[in-house]
């Protein structure tokens, strides 16, 4: 199978999958994971602290940077595993990766139809503009492979 075809199988297999936890997004409790299960297990920060082999002060500063955006994957990790909870880390799509893709790729041949148009017009013809000249150059470029983003193009495995 090529690339795209196995890129275009990924992408709907991810979509369907993702779909499910987008409602996940906004679930976190302002509070942070970590002090919230904590509380709710009735645990201190001192009792996490001895969990975890770390100060209390420490865990106060992990409970912060959750909240802040600055906490590290391990961190979490390690203080998961001490609240006997498994970390789910995923990246949810604001919407689907087909979606993105093709709106990517419209905009692309929208560019390549003004750059066409114009040298059409310096050499006197009349430009093309429609919406089946775009749409078939989006198909074009989803179906070629055509490298949708700037800089260098992603190795294949």
């Amino acid at each position: 199978m090529n690339r795209v075809g196995h890129s275009a199988r990924t992408r709907k297999a991810l979509d369907s999958n993702m779909s499910r936890f987008r409602p996940l997004v906004t679930l976190m409790p302002p509070d942070g994971w970590i002090r919230s299960i904590r509380e709710s297990l009735q645990m201190s920060q001192a009792q996490l602290a001895v969990r975890l082999g770390v100060s209390q002060r420490t865990v106060h500063a992990m409970e912060i940077s959750e909240v802040e955006g600055r906490i590290q994957v391990e961190s979490l990790k390690r203080a998961a595993d001490a609240l006997n909870c498994d970390l789910a880390y995923a990246l949810i799509p604001r919407r689907s990766l087909e979606e993105t893709i093709r709106s990517r790729a419209r905009s692309l041949a929208k560019e390549q139809m003004v750059a066409i148009n114009q040298t059409m017009l310096l050499e006197d013809q009349r430009p093309k503009g429609n919406v089946s000249a775009i749409e078939e150059l989006t198909e074009y470029i989803l179906s070629h492979n055509v490298p949708l983003w700037k800089g260098p193009a992603k190795s294949g495995k």
